[in-house]
């Protein structure tokens, strides 16, 4: 492609950086699959540790070029949303996690993305340019360690050294052969911080999350009516989401840096929210408290059912006996 050679990845890296992403990172697609990182899904999957989601199992998501036949490169980006904005320590609150704060991060990051890959396909005909951010069959966290955003962590989440995990990525496959950044390398050392934190013991080994065991998982992706017995008594407030492996790790302790996006800024009522008025909101309620919200697929049904889990734990700690009325 003729247009290949008038680009090169400085150019682009710029043009992401003045859309607003902070973190920008190229990767190579040399023979489509990372035979690694496929592996370890494979596995993953075999133990089950998808839980109910089933989109994991996407055979696109082991093969970039099922996702886009002509994909020779992906750039790779980070959006920091960290606040400092702290939770109060009562029980009477609900816990939500830092990423459903504020504005949707999808319609956000979207937006930017959109504008990359528009501008991408603008460089010359036959530029072809798709994007993703946490809403395809992409292995968004192998691709960024891969373009040297950062590495993935004992917690399955990616660290940066710039803003530590508090990123969200997303990333425009092209068709264009753009020189590649070095991978990540990985810098969890002997640390196991997010480990012996986890209550309930869903980091299982080293880079291994089971899904099952996860408050996250089960506060936003768990349908049912009622949470499992063996994650209840450990939710520690949690009604939406889980960043207690996020607060523990020393890489965010130490270089969590303020976001200069104002739409991550928190929506009144996000940071305190009372347990006892989430177990009894209404839809109408929900749909007023949590606009434009990243939390709008945790449904009603589900928010009064994680609150009542914490109300109903709370009460069994604080009074045992109450489990024999």
């Amino acid at each position: 492609m003729t247009q290949c050679a008038l680009t090169s990845s400085s150019v682009v890296k710029e043009k992401a950086k003045e859309l607003g992403f902070h973190q920008v990172g190229i990767a190579a697609v040399d023979d489509g699959v990372n035979a690694t990182a496929v592996q370890r899904l494979q596995a993953w999957l075999a133990l089950g540790y998808h839980a109910e989601m089933e989109w994991m199992a996407a055979p696109k998501r082991q093969d970039i070029h099922l996702v886009m036949p002509e994909v020779r490169s992906l750039v790779c980006v980070a959006l920091n949303y960290y606040t400092p904005d702290q939770r109060p320590e009562s029980e009477e609150y609900g816990k939500i996690s830092r990423y459903g704060w504020g504005r949707d991060y999808h319609k956000i990051m979207h937006k930017q993305l959109k504008q990359l890959a528009t501008w991408l396909e603008s460089l010359g005909e036959g530029v072809q340019a798709r994007y993703y951010a946490d809403t395809g069959p992409v292995q968004d966290k192998v691709w960024a360690q891969k373009a040297g955003i950062g590495w993935i962590a004992k917690n399955g989440n990616v660290i940066t050294r710039e803003y530590g995990s508090w990123v969200f990525l997303g990333e425009v496959l092209t068709n264009l052969e753009l020189e590649s950044d070095r991978p990540s390398t990985e810098h969890c050392g002997t640390c196991t911080r997010c480990m012996q934190a986890c209550p309930t013991g869903a980091i299982t080994e080293p880079f291994v999350v089971d899904a099952n065991r996860c408050i996250a998982y089960h506060t936003i992706e768990n349908r049912s009516e009622q949470l499992p017995e063996t994650v209840t008594p450990h939710l520690q407030g949690w009604v939406a989401g889980c960043d207690i492996c996020q607060d523990v790790c020393p890489w965010n302790q130490r270089f969590a840096q303020v976001t200069d996006v104002t739409d991550f800024q928190p929506y009144p009522g996000n940071l305190a929210p009372k347990l006892i008025e989430l177990a009894e909101i209404s839809d109408q309620e929900w749909d007023q408290q949590f606009p434009a919200s990243a939390l709008r697929r945790i449904k009603p049904e589900m928010l009064r059912r994680n609150a009542r889990a914490n109300l109903d734990a709370s009460r069994l700690k604080n009074d045992p006996e109450s489990n024999n009325i």
